[in-house]
């Protein structure tokens, strides 16, 4: 199984891409961050038309879509390592996580959504959510080999 993280506006440096790197290196899963930018100075429901537009071209074909969003369902590390062993013995190719920007994200992105995902009530920057989601991608695979990096 494949992962991709598609996601709003890319890393300028400081601790953030170090964050992400250090748990997407440990994944046995491969996975690719694919960074998109809206340059233009759009506002509003436009802006995130267009970013819509920038994500979904960023999703390989086929695959699973779980968009992060504050509506989304929080699930417990333990959960999330299920629905991943779920998709991968289903035969599930590919899974892409989608990281809207400021705005959020446009409704089509929603209603594109094979699962809408929370990583709590809280809000969290866009840049900042990368390095949380592959932190609980590499839990996960920790608590599906048995491995003692998470402790219930």
């Amino acid at each position: 199984m494949r992962l991709t993280i598609a996601s709003v506006g890319r890393f300028r440096g400081g601790p953030l891409p170090a964050l992400y790197s250090e748990y997407s290196a440990r994944l046995p899963w491969p996975i690719e961050l694919r960074e998109v930018e809206e340059k233009r100075p759009l506002k509003g429901v436009q802006r995130k038309n267009n970013e819509a537009d920038l994500l979904m071209k960023a999703v390989p074909d086929k695959a699973r879509l779980i968009v992060l969003h504050e509506t989304g369902k929080a699930l417990t590390s333990v959960e999330f390592a299920r629905l991943l062993e779920q998709y991968a013995d289903d035969g599930t190719q590919n899974v892409a996580f989608l990281i809207g920007g400021a705005d959020g994200h446009a409704p089509s992105t929603l209603k594109a959504a094979d699962r809408l995902l929370s990583l709590g009530p809280m809000t969290w920057p866009h840049l900042m959510v990368r390095g949380l989601l592959a932190e609980q991608l590499y839990r996960a695979s920790s608590i599906l080999a048995n491995h003692p990096y998470h402790r219930a």
